[in-house]
């Protein structure tokens, strides 16, 4: 028997129809003697339903108060899917985020958990009941206040639960059949890919990759949580994410099309396993900096004051003035407006010159554990770019990622024609979004 973690996302519960379908699903496994525990996200679009609520009667709602009304999603689905198990004829009890234990600090909106401590979940499965649990929220060690997790909180949640449950395996249930070399959406000859490394799949999640959110990849990492990505309106095996062999009971049979060997040479056969990309960031380039110990420092202390994640960076010389450089990086366009503002507060101080803002951008990157020991990765896909048209602005690599930044309009074209030049397309077409949003 073994113990497994469901997360159900929006799309998966949407309506009282697919709530059922959900439960038949949950009970199959309660039959076939594992012990269950799940994880739903807020049914269909009832998130973003709050927040315009919220809106609309304050401009500016309190955060604390803003993350009590959003955890209401939530409430509704895990009471609606225990309602619809147990006319199954099985027993489940539903749990908010801190009667689940999930212990988080204390920062609204985007609360990081501290611990989990699920004494009454695992009491729950002790008495052969499903516990059904609510993701994206929990509770402040420290004040007790309800928190939300954010983006992909429910993903977390459900990682988290499994790690402090030693469950032997972690299901992302979505509205498409795992992870997928590209976006279908721009890619429709996209490769669904059977297995991918903790390390691999960070990369692809930091880089725009949106079925699995980055923290909630960070935490199996961490922990060693086997994570199966997989379809709720399919019956499909869907993508292994995991360093470990699949557990014995839940690997796929070799009958299923495209099941993973799991061999280190099927491992090593694969250079790139996908093309990621990223529509959500700006360019900001600092314009004239004195050439001289400590600037930089101050430019991105500035920035780092006001929270906001740094992703690229290039320095180069001026061609104007050799004694001053030009620092071009890029941040979340949503924090655009707020560097600019600390940044300019902070201009005496540093002494640039001038500020130049573009929000036009789109970031490509190619992601592959095989590119450490394959020479010309990289000269592939400047070639295929430069082939297609397409002009770069930045560059950043690692040892398993390569990322360019180009111009928004010219992201699509770039992916597909990356994915192409590294031989990833598919010779039918596999990708299917069931619900419609890749979530």
């Amino acid at each position: 028997m073994s113990l497994v973690v469901q997360k159900f996302g929006g799309s998966s519960v949407a309506d009282a129809a697919s709530v059922k379908r959900v439960a038949k699903r949950i009970v199959e496994y309660r039959r076939a003697g594992h012990e269950v525990v799940v994880v739903v996200s807020a049914m269909g679009d009832s998130t973003d339903e709050l927040i315009d609520l919220a809106e609309q009667v304050s401009p500016v709602p309190p955060a604390r108060e803003l993350d009590m009304l959003l955890t209401a999603g939530e409430r509704i689905s895990m009471a609606v899917l225990a309602m619809a198990i147990a006319n199954l004829g099985y027993e489940a009890q539903s749990f908010t985020g801190s009667q689940a234990g999930v212990i988080t600090d204390e920062q609204f909106g985007r609360a990081r958990i501290i611990d989990v401590t699920p004494g009454r979940i695992r009491s729950a499965l002790d008495e052969g009941n499903v516990a059904i649990v609510a993701g994206f929220q929990g509770v402040s060690q420290t004040t007790k206040n309800i928190t939300t997790l954010g983006r992909g909180g429910s993903d977390t949640t459900a990682v988290a639960l499994a790690a402090a449950l030693e469950a032997d395996v972690c299901e992302i249930y979505t509205d498409v059949d795992g992870v997928f070399t590209a976006d279908p959406r721009i890619v429709p000859a996209a490769s669904k890919i059977d297995m991918i490394s903790y390390e691999e799949m960070l990369e692809m999640a930091a880089s725009g990759a949106k079925v699995l959110m980055l923290r909630c990849v960070e935490y199996a990492r961490r922990y060693q949580v086997p994570v199966h990505v997989r379809s709720s309106f399919s019956q499909h095996q869907g993508t292994w994410v995991t360093d470990k062999p699949i557990p014995e009971d839940l690997r796929p049979t070799p009958a299923v099309a495209g099941a993973a060997a799991e061999t280190e040479e099927s491992m090593e056969q694969a250079i790139i396993s996908g093309v990621a990309h990223d529509r959500s960031e700006a360019k900001l380039t600092i314009v004239g900096v004195p050439d001289t110990p400590g600037k930089a420092a101050e430019i991105f202390k500035t920035v780092a004051a006001q929270e906001i994640d740094i992703d690229m960076i290039v320095q180069n010389i001026s061609t104007k003035d050799p004694g001053r450089t030009d620092i071009s990086f890029t941040l979340p366009a949503s924090d655009g407006a707020k560097a600019i503002t600390a940044l300019e507060n902070a201009k005496g101080s540093i002494g640039f010159e001038s500020m130049q803002y573009d929000d036009q951008i789109g970031k490509l990157s190619v992601i592959g554990a095989g590119m450490r020991s394959h020479p010309g990765v990289t000269a592939t896909l400047f070639e295929a770019l430069s082939n297609a048209g397409i002009n770069i602005d930045m560059i950043s690599t690692s040892e398993i990622r390569i990322s360019v930044v180009t111009r928004a309009e010219l992201l699509d074209e770039a992916v597909r024609a990356a994915h192409t030049a590294y031989g990833l397309d598919a010779e039918e077409i596999e990708a299917i979004v069931y619900g419609g949003t890749g979530r």
